[in-house]
């Protein structure tokens, strides 16, 4: 699947994002958010990365990633895209993601990219454990999908 990044639609992803996580507010994210959406090659909205909660003195952003379920979207290019916001357009050192602890799906995929995973007892109620998944710039440039020469080579 060819997947497009869409820049500056960043109201109408964060909607699309937050209507695909169950646990996300209904009112959305935070009015002060960035986006990047994810199309498919008929332009089709497939997947999305927000970015909110950003403190530069820290360093540090959070984001929330979501798509349609069986779309092959979390991709070496998609991973491009999003430290390439977070690290280069916003400054960055941090990524932090919160992920429901029984969304094995996800955490799965992120530990594959090389994300840490803190486990947080309660995160999303009382029955309900999370895990904080970050991702620092040296998780990044040392990276196995962050080496031009394996671009040839299937991911995720």
């Amino acid at each position: 699947m060819t997947l497009r990044y869409v820049y500056g639609q960043d109201r109408s992803v964060a909607q699309f994002v937050a209507r695909l996580i169950p646990h996300v507010d209904p009112r959305g994210f935070p009015a002060n958010t960035t986006a990047i959406g994810i199309t498919n090659a008929q332009g089709t909205p497939v997947g999305g990365i927000v970015f909110f909660n950003h403190i530069p003195p820290a360093g540090t952003i959070e984001i929330a990633i979501a798509a349609h379920p069986g779309t092959r979207w979390l991709t070496r290019a998609t991973m491009r895209h999003m430290a390439s916001h977070t690290l280069g357009t916003h400054g960055c050192q941090m990524v932090i993601m919160r992920v429901r602890a029984d969304d094995t799906l996800v955490l799965n995929q992120l530990k594959l990219f090389g994300f840490s995973a803190t486990p947080i007892a309660r995160l999303y109620g009382r029955n309900d454990d999370g895990v904080f998944c970050t991702y620092t710039a040296e998780q990044w440039a040392q990276s196995r999908f962050n080496r031009p020469e394996l671009e040839h080579r299937k991911v995720a």
